[in-house]
């Protein structure tokens, strides 16, 4: 497995991989696809914190993390999003993407990495646990998708 910074030419491909999730769960609450051009900024701005995970040539998976709230009390916490294809979970790649994301964040000053997960995504918040996020929160009802009421769970780990 290569792990590195994503470039504009890994696009297509996350495309690929986020956009259905978007379109066709609740794991996101989003309803907006991604577009070439707001994936392009988000690489641009995010540069080594926005990485892909590749396995025999093929991306299979990415992690990233953006500003957690707006303003200089938060400049130390980031939430993050980490996204594998459907095939590759399970197999270690997310573990190793979220630790260099780890490696990334605190040579950036990061001290606290947030997870915000949909509550119908039950394997996403026991994959944060298991790798040292605590749950520290509980948000009931705050999304809406599908015609659906959606809770929120935050998780957080210390770096």
């Amino acid at each position: 497995m290569i792990l590195r910074a994503a470039t504009p030419a890994d696009i297509p491909a996350i495309l690929a991989i986020w956009n259905p999730l978007i379109r066709d769960t609740s794991i996101t609450f989003t309803t907006v696809e991604k577009t070439p051009e707001t994936l392009g900024a988000d690489i641009a701005a995010r540069g080594p914190a926005f990485l892909v995970a590749e396995t025999g040539g093929a991306l299979v998976g990415f992690a990233s993390y953006g500003p957690f709230r707006s303003g200089p009390g938060y400049v130390h916490t980031a939430e993050h999003t980490v996204i594998l294809d459907a095939q590759t979970r399970g197999q270690g790649v997310g573990r190793t993407l979220m630790a260099r994301l780890a490696e990334v964040a605190r040579t950036q000053g990061i001290h606290v990495l947030i997870g915000a997960v949909s509550g119908t995504n039950g394997s996403a918040i026991a994959f944060h646990e298991a790798i040292g996020f605590d749950r520290v929160g509980l948000l009931p009802q705050v999304g809406r998708k599908f015609g659906n009421w959606l809770d929120l769970v935050l998780l957080q780990k210390t770096l």
